[in-house]
């Protein structure tokens, strides 16, 4: 029997198809094997993997596929041929596979304490990750495998290879993720992104040992018993739940404001009793310096007075001084009766007299006539009161009893209350 050459080993079918066998088994050396970019090929003799090929064109020689020659007959017609089984397996990702639950999920809401039953439903997408284990742990001897076989689309339930598996998944495993999350089951759709990434990592744990993954796996929708009496009971708790903590919300915000109303008030009459203390402190301020000011221009202009009238401060007091002693010397005498009084007058007269133009400098010139005349009558009345009579080359006599020093212009041997030359009060013993 003849041995017909194959040239060309390719496979170019439906996306829908997952893995197939090429028809022919018996292959010449040199035959181009080719393989595109979404496939992957495998060469098996004896149900064993002979060789694997990705995409690209492959020429069938000892020299790519070393055990070939071990299995190589000599055909007719001088032809070298070998016989094998090569697959092809499509590595494309499979798009929008639909799924759903056969019957309800039985879940324990813990915030209700009740229990409710629901359903869920979706699409996932699915894609070869190894082609040696899909081949031998699904295909096998086979001549191919489609989406359908290990989906079940489009067929009854039971009939796909993986649809039981991703259902029972799905049931297993669904109210435990609820549960763990803490998830409302009346807000569920919020939490779908959650349920549908936990599911699909517990599901491709168990496709990966048959070269199968899901890139994306998706719960679309929760389906709720809306007439079950549990499920109205829990949907009427939650409403009045959430009525409630909305209450309190606006309470909340309410003594909130409030109290912000408070503190805002506090602190505006604070302020405004700072701005009054200021103002009233302000005004003190104002007030003293404006009588410090007012004392000072009085006091600069008696000074300036003083100055222009030939005296200083000191002068005028002891010109003060010199009146009052003026005073008390002639009201004094005049208690004494006789001549003995009249000299006291006298006396005092010129004592006072001599004090007054001692201390009073601005009149000093105008009134040194008068002081001189009545000191020295002063003085003579007092020479003649005591006895004695001046005598200018006779010894000083000894300071009178009683009689003291002026400490301020050193005035010595004063026998009267007021020093005669400056004014100057006697120094109390």
């Amino acid at each position: 029997m003849a041995v017909e050459a194959i040239s060309v080993i390719k496979y170019e079918g439906s996306n829908e198809v997952l893995a197939h066998k090429h028809e022919k088994e018996d292959f010449t050396i040199g035959s181009q094997l080719i393989v595109h970019e979404s496939q992957e090929a495998l060469f098996f003799r004896d149900g064993k993997v002979f060789d694997q090929f990705t995409a690209g064109r492959h020429t069938l020689v000892t020299n790519n596929i070393p055990k070939v020659r071990d299995y190589m007959k000599l055909g007719t017609g001088g032809i070298n041929v070998f016989h094998c089984e090569v697959y092809f397996i499509n590595m494309v990702t499979q798009m929008g596979i639909r799924w759903g639950t056969d019957s309800k999920v039985r879940l324990f809401d813990p915030a209700s304490g009740l229990h409710v039953e629901i359903g869920a439903s979706g699409n996932f997408n699915m894609r070869v990750t190894d082609a040696r284990k899909l081949i031998l742990k699904l295909v096998g001897t086979t001549d191919g495998l489609l989406q359908s076989d290990v989906t079940g689309e489009g067929k009854s339930y039971g009939t796909g290879m993986f649809k039981a598996l991703i259902v029972n998944k799905v049931k297993a495993n669904l109210a435990r993720i609820i549960k763990e999350e803490n998830l409302n089951i009346l807000e569920i759709d919020a939490y779908l992104d959650v349920l549908s990434a936990k599911l699909m990592v517990d599901i491709n744990e168990t496709l990966d040992e048959y070269g199968l993954t899901m890139p994306e796996f998706y719960v679309t929708s929760i389906v709720t018993p809306d007439d079950d009496p549990n499920f109205v009971r829990l949907k009427q708790q939650f409403a009045d739940k959430t009525l409630k903590v909305r209450e309190e919300e606006v309470r909340k915000a309410e003594a909130e404001a409030a109290q912000q109303r408070k503190i805002v008030e506090a602190q505006t009459e604070a302020q405004l009793k700072a701005v009054n203390a200021q103002g009233e402190a302000d005004a003190i301020r104002i007030k003293a310096q404006a009588e410090a000011e007012a004392y000072k221009m009085k006091a600069e202009a008696e000074a300036a007075e003083m100055q222009m009238k030939g005296y200083t401060y000191r002068d005028e007091t002891a010109r003060q001084v010199g009146l009052e002693a003026m005073q008390n010397g002639i009201t004094g005498g005049g208690n004494g009766g006789g001549a003995a009084g009249g000299i006291g007058d006298v006396a005092s007269l010129g004592v006072t007299l001599g004090a007054m133009g001692g201390v009073i400098n601005m009149t000093k010139d105008a009134m040194a006539p008068i002081m001189g005349e009545s000191q020295k009558v002063g003085e003579g009345f007092g020479n003649v009161v005591s006895g004695n009579t001046p005598d200018a080359s006779a010894a000083p006599s000894a300071p009178a009893e009683g009689a003291w020093n002026c400490p301020n212009c050193g005035k010595t041997g004063i026998t009267s209350r007021f020093c005669p030359d400056c004014g100057a009060s006697r120094p109390v013993q």
